[in-house]
């Protein structure tokens, strides 16, 4: 689950808080569980709404890490994990199972917020704004 907010001038998206569930079974480690879910929910989070390699002429323009957009600090959201356990289970790994869900996530959040719903991504106030407007 993500909360966000849209400032509908600029389109840009601000997540604020999210929620996860995580079921992996057994837990064995739950606070190496909730590190793992926790990274990654801000590597989703930066995913759905800034990374995106740039191409230009059948060329890759993004060659270094100075120009390539990426969440920063002051921009993770609030994180809470619940962990569902499940002591009768096998353990499983928990490695990427936020990543798809957490950008769904974010882009229902968008959704709900504005009654617009981007298919692309990342979600850019680019495409947020030239969806307001269409």
């Amino acid at each position: 689950v993500a909360d966000v907010s849209v400032d509908t001038d600029t389109g840009r998206i601000r997540v604020l808080r999210t929620f996860a569930a995580i079921d992996v079974g057994q837990v064995i480690n739950p606070d190496g569980v909730k590190n793992q879910i926790e990274g990654g929910i801000v590597q989703a989070t930066s995913w759905t709404l800034k990374e995106q390699v740039k191409f230009s002429a059948g060329r890759i323009e993004s060659t270094d890490w100075n120009g390539y957009p990426i969440l920063r600090f002051s921009e993770v959201p609030a994180i809470e994990v619940a962990l569902i356990d499940r002591p009768e289970l096998p353990f499983v790994g928990a490695g990427e199972a936020v990543q798809g869900p957490m950008a769904a996530a974010i882009g229902n959040a968008l959704a709900d917020a504005v009654s617009v719903r981007l298919r692309d991504a990342p979600l850019t106030p680019a495409r947020v704004v030239a969806a307001l407007r269409a």
